[in-house]
């Protein structure tokens, strides 16, 4: 018999068998209640086990600073939970590297990226080929992508064969335009990203004030502190805004010393008052201009921490207290150089890299020992003068400053066309801009310049210190029908009294003033037969002198404002000469000011310029 839908009995069975269906709901709802908070956790769990957390897009910020004060990226988080807190360590380490010391050497370089997962490296003498191809091999054996660093104040011509160099500071610090030093900072930039560099040890923002200085004086600016500050903030912006990490160095200022930190310990006796209003006003203005990292010099300080014998690198009142405090430098804190006499006379390797942490810095730079300075450092941790939280937290600055120099997204520096590439027209022109801006003419009596050259002018040039005619005396050779002589910078009684009598014939002597290398010198080395002969030349009322070479070296010839006239070229290249001779033509305008006080014949912003050359010409 079939049984309708409609039956009563069907029906009655249906309403029980819902009835019993809700309440078995009711019973599970019931049940899962009392285990909510137990089963949601371990529901959590499974699924973040098996659905990770969705990786956010990494918006670059603007600049490194803003970079630091986020929170770290999903990046800089997953990296840094695959280190150790060995590692972590390690990260705040910059060892330095040569690709100009053979295989042993880079053997042993590679040997402590892959034992100690070291943070970065700073290259010096080299080639550009050569260290490309290394930096590829180390960053593809390192664990975490390397900071590549260098000291390349000049540009990476300072360090590498066949690239480009730029003017030393004390040149840039006679011109008056500072777009054109943004112009070479950005320059310099692009030259770094093509090496697959990130960080570059410029600008100096120390003040010389002190003509005996050693160590910095043509690598500053010179010694105004707001010419100083105009043109570091110029060069530190035209890196950044292009993509490199500036340093500000040597804080809290290493201009006024006349010992060289590299053989011993300089004292700075200065008052606060002083340092405030001087020294540290450049650093300042960076600090407040977002320069992404500050370089601290080996110095002692008194007035800002009495501790005997200890430099600012390892002083916490110095590092802590007046740059990230007082100061509030958000950036990244690099040591000077812990291989340094400066340090490493009062301390032990090892002792002075913990130090160094404790003070605190961010990133050790170029150590003698690096497993011991490891060791100290897990020491220091174990005696609670440090924290592993802090080391953490100092780690994960380094690595969202990798971040933002792009290395979450390394790629191996492509070799092709390298050397091209680092030698772009636009390099030159710059270099050419620079130098014709920076000629500064202290002396021209009766319009000695322009020179010209009538019918009956006879003229002489004589270039002191080259071996042969260089660039000045062939430039000066296709104007002008000339007699071109030289003269080492050595010579004796001998061969300087038949120079003085062969000169004594000719009615202009153009001489030219070079020191014992391509690098600005502190002492021209001259003899005292060559000063004399200058000195001679110059009280003649003949002599138009141009020096090739550091200013503060006028100081060394003391007859030289005699002279007819007398033009500071700063350097020897080839655009610093080529940019006199036109001077001395009248073809170019000299626009420089002298930007240090040599002695009391020529001072600071000094200098005779004129809106326009002193004749048509190309």
């Amino acid at each position: 018999m079939l049984y309708h839908a409609s039956h009563p009995i069907l029906h009655h069975s249906k309403k029980l068998l819902i009835g019993l269906l809700l309440l078995f709901v009711l019973l599970v709802l019931f049940s899962s209640c009392e285990g909510t908070e137990t089963q949601r956790q371990a529901y959590a769990e499974k699924r973040a086990e098996f659905y990770p957390v969705e990786r956010v897009p990494y918006v670059r910020p603007s600049s490194l600073i803003t970079a630091l004060e986020e929170k770290p990226s999903y990046w800089v988080d997953s990296v840094f939970n695959t280190l150790t807190p060995e590692e972590r360590i390690a990260q705040l380490i910059i060892i330095e590297a040569f690709s100009d010391k053979g295989p042993a050497y880079e053997a042993d370089v590679m040997r402590l990226i892959k034992k100690y997962k070291v943070g970065g490296i700073i290259f010096f003498q080299g080639g550009p080929v050569r260290q490309a191809k290394l930096t590829n091999s180390y960053q593809a054996a390192s664990k975490v992508p390397l900071l590549i660093a260098m000291d390349a104040e000049t540009g990476v011509g300072m360090r590498l064969d066949s690239t480009v160099q730029y003017p030393y500071q004390q040149m840039l610090g006679a011109i008056e335009d500072n777009g054109l030093i943004y112009d070479m900072g950005a320059e310099v930039a692009a030259e770094f990203k093509r090496l697959g560099m990130h960080v570059n040890f410029a600008p100096v923002a120390d003040i010389n004030n002190n003509p005996k200085n050693p160590i910095i004086s043509y690598r500053a600016f010179g010694e105004d502190r707001l010419d100083v500050t105009a043109k570091s903030l110029a060069y530190m912006r035209g890196m950044q805004e292009n993509g490199i990490l500036a340093v500000a160095k040597h804080f809290p200022g290493h201009g006024d010393t006349n010992v060289d930190s590299h053989y011993d310990l300089p004292v700075i006796p200065f008052k606060r008052n002083r340092l405030d209003s001087l020294e540290l006003y450049p650093f300042q203005e960076l600090i407040r201009h977002g320069v992404g990292g500050v370089m601290v010099a080996h110095m002692h300080i008194p007035q800002l921490d009495s501790t005997k014998n200890l430099p600012s690198t390892l002083s916490k009142p110095i590092v802590t207290g007046l740059l990230k405090k007082e100061l509030e430098f958000k950036g990244l804190i690099f040591t000077d150089a812990m291989v340094m006499k400066g340090v490493t006379k009062y301390f032990e390797p090892g002792e002075a890299e913990a130090r160094a942490l404790i003070a605190g810095n961010d990133v050790l730079e170029r150590l003698k020992n690096v497993p011991k300075a490891i060791t100290a450092v897990k020491q220091a941790i174990a005696k609670g003068e440090l924290t592993q939280e802090e080391i953490d937290r100092r780690c994960k600055r380094i690595l969202t400053a990798k971040q933002w120099l792009g290395l979450d997204t390394y790629k191996p520096i492509d070799l092709t066309n390298l050397h091209q590439d680092l030698k772009p027209q636009i390099a030159d022109s710059t270099n050419r801009a620079l130098a014709e801006a920076a000629m500064t003419l202290l002396i021209n009596k009766r319009r000695a310049i322009p020179v010209r050259q009538h019918r009956r002018t006879s003229i002489a040039t004589v270039s002191f210190g080259a071996k042969q005619p260089p660039v000045f005396q062939h430039l000066v050779g296709e104007r002008i029908k000339a007699k071109h002589f030289v003269i080492s910078r050595k010579a004796g009684k001998k061969e300087t009294k038949a120079l003085r009598k062969k000169l004594k014939q000719f009615d202009v002597v153009l001489v030219a003033l070079y020191g014992p290398s391509s690098t600005p010198s502190n002492n021209l080395g001259y003899s005292k037969e060559t000063k004399e002969l200058v000195g001679q030349l110059a009280e003649s009322e003949k002599a138009v002198v141009t020096l090739f070479d550091n200013a503060y070296t006028l100081s060394q010839f003391p007859e030289i404002e005699e002279s007819k006239a007398l033009l500071v070229a700063y350097q020897s290249h080839f655009h610093a000469q080529e940019a006199a001779v036109k001077v001395l033509f009248g073809q170019l305008p000299a626009r420089g000011k002298l930007p240090v006080t040599v002695n009391k014949h020529f001072r600071y912003g000094d200098g005779i310029s004129k809106d326009k050359s002193f004749i048509a010409g190309p």
